[in-house]
């Protein structure tokens, strides 16, 4: 595989997932409300797909050693993996209760960060479920901070 299509994707899938679920899990426990956590979802996939893609953009300019054809690979396929990632999100939002497409999208999100984990680690020779481990407890720690964020926000709000 390409560099720049392993950096884009990779990059762009991992931030999509924590990303997303972070704010979904926050906004759900702070607000109860669909609309805000689809508006919410909306948000990562557009803004912060392009920061995400601006950031790829400038750290692969900035090591010098990739051509701008790369450079401007890598720049989309992190845009694209982040926005189509993100707005899968939205999907058992719109169709499920939202307490249940909450628990739906934590258990979507980690299947797909187990699945791209396993595939690095396989890519890097390692075992598996070291990497598995690692990257799921990542995301568990930003699922557990970001819903007692929410929590909190919605206390003091009153």
């Amino acid at each position: 595989m390409k560099h720049s299509l392993k950096t884009g994707l990779s990059f762009g899938l991992t931030s999509g997932i924590i990303t997303t679920l972070g704010l979904m899990v926050g906004l759900h426990s702070g607000t109860h409300s669909k609309i805000v956590v689809i508006g919410g979802i909306l948000t990562i996939a557009i803004a912060d797909a392009f920061s995400d893609a601006l950031g790829i953009h400038i750290s692969e300019e900035s090591e010098n050693i990739h051509s701008a054809k790369e450079i401007w690979e890598s720049t989309i396929f992190t845009f694209l993996s982040k926005f189509v990632t993100s707005l899968t999100f939205a999907v058992p939002v719109i169709f499920l209760p939202l307490s249940t497409a909450i628990i739906v999208s934590i258990c979507w999100g980690m299947s797909l960060l187990g699945i791209i984990s396993f595939y690095i680690a396989k890519a890097q020779e390692i075992k598996s479920w070291t990497v598995i481990a690692e990257h799921i407890i990542i995301v568990s720690i930003v699922i557990f901070l970001t819903h007692y964020a929410g929590d909190w926000i919605r206390k003091i709000s009153g």
